[in-house]
This record gives structure tokens, sequence and C-alpha cells, in this order.
């Protein structure tokens, strides 16, 4: 599996010189025919989506990445998140995604929901399956925190969790044996299992924090925890140094 991140941008260094002579334009005019000419905003408060954008992003940002996590033999990916920062109120942010996500027939889950000044959190139901957004408002800056599942991906790829429960691989792309103990049961990982050998072990878990230790024959015994929530799926990957990774969420 493995997630990319795409379309880390800012903004170019020629928008900051046209602003400057639009900005300048304005205070010639302004000058020239104070009696009449109204105050002018050098930007507008509507927020236009980007055609680009793999999930809907507005065109004005500060910073903009999206990230896919796939598996293999599974060309759709099984979850794709946006992470931005847009220099807009709250209120027009959210409501430039309610807008957005119709038009896409998200729809948004009243269950759960939080607005507030500074702060949403909102659950839609996607076509392609679950999906969130989290919006939080500091200084000048709303951050985005956009994510969207898709359910028959992690069916193919048979990360699925059941109802009510979270799913967790392990895997090993070490050449030496691992060994993992959580939840009072100790899982014995073949070297470069889950890579090159079709035995990665999958568990439904029920929702909660699970602290584990991993094994593995020259290194020290490393002991972690690692928070899982119900329709969630995790992978705990051991890499080729046999030094762990940080968890990765696949769906």
């Amino acid at each position: 599996m493995r997630t990319v991140r795409t379309g880390a941008r800012v903004p170019a260094r020629w928008l900051a010189f046209a602003c400057g002579m639009l900005l300048l334009a304005t205070c010639m005019l302004a000058a020239s025919a104070a009696a009449w000419v109204p105050h002018l905003p050098l930007f507008s408060a509507a927020l236009t989506p980007d055609p680009e954008a793999r999930l809907p992003a507005p065109t004005r940002y500060s910073y903009r990445e999206t990230g896919i996590t796939t598996m293999p033999d599974v060309e759709a990916p099984l979850r794709t998140r946006l992470i931005a920062r847009i220099p807009a109120e709250l209120n027009d942010v959210l409501a430039f995604y309610r807008t957005e996500l119709g038009k896409l027939g998200w729809q948004e889950q009243r269950d759960g929901a939080v607005i507030s000044a500074n702060h949403v959190q909102l659950a839609f139901v996607s076509p392609q399956g679950p999906a969130a957004l989290e919006l939080d408002r500091k200084d000048s800056t709303t951050s985005v925190n956009l994510v969207q599942k898709n359910r028959e991906a992690a069916t193919r790829a048979q990360v699925m969790p059941r109802p009510g429960r979270a799913a967790l691989m392990f895997t090993n792309l070490a050449d030496k044996e691992a060994v993992v103990v959580i939840d009072q049961r100790t899982v014995t990982l073949p070297p470069r299992a889950g890579k090159e050998r079709p035995d990665a072990p999958l568990f439904n878990m029920p929702p909660g924090r699970y602290p584990y230790t991993l094994k593995v024959e020259g290194q020290p015994d490393r002991d972690t925890t690692i928070d899982l929530v119900a329709g969630d799926a995790w992978d705990v990957t051991v890499g080729p140094d046999g030094n762990p990774w940080s968890p990765l969420q696949l769906y």
C-alpha cells in the first residue's frame, strides 16, 4: 500500500506583483476622482471551485495538499484526503463546501455535526462511501481537512472493516520474522509478509485504544499504542530495516 501526496502549492510570485499593480492602479484612480469612485476590494468574497482539484477546493488558498492511499492490484484510491488553508472566513468556506459537495451528490449527516464560530465538523455520505469535513478558523485563515473513503476499493482490497469494527492489518517488509503482541494475542509475521507473500494478517477489532509491542530480532522491543475507530482500516508496517513505520490509515 502507499500514500501519495500531490498538489502542495503556494501562490505564484507573479500573483503578488499583479496584486501590487492593481492596488497602484486603484489608488491612482481614487486620487483623480475621489469624489465619486467607491472603494473596490481587491478580492471578491466569493470562493470559486478549482476544476483541477481532486476533491472540491477553491482557487484561492495559501496551501493545499492532496493525499491518496492505494493498495496493490486496486486501481482506485481507498482513501483521499485534502488539506488546505484558505484565506477566507469560516462561514464562507463552509458555504462553499456545502454547495460544491452537494453538486457531487454528497449528503450531509446531522448526527454528530458540530458548528461553532471557529470550528466545524460534519459527516457526509458520498456516492463512493463515507466522508468527513473539518474546518478550523485561526487568525485570518480557515484550515480544511476533507476526507472521502471508497467502499468498493476497500472491499476489493480486502480491508473493509466489519460493521461496528475497525480493521487492523500487519505488514512485514523486513527479511527477518517479526512478532506483534496486541490485545492478549501474539501475531507472528513471516519475512516479507504482505509484500511478496499474500498472508498479511487482518483483524477486525472493537473500537478503542490498543497498546502493542513489536519484536524483531536484533532490534529493541517497541511499545506503542494505536487508536481504532469503528469503520476505519489501518496498517502497521515493519520497515525493511526492522523498524516500525507510523501507522497508515487505509480506509
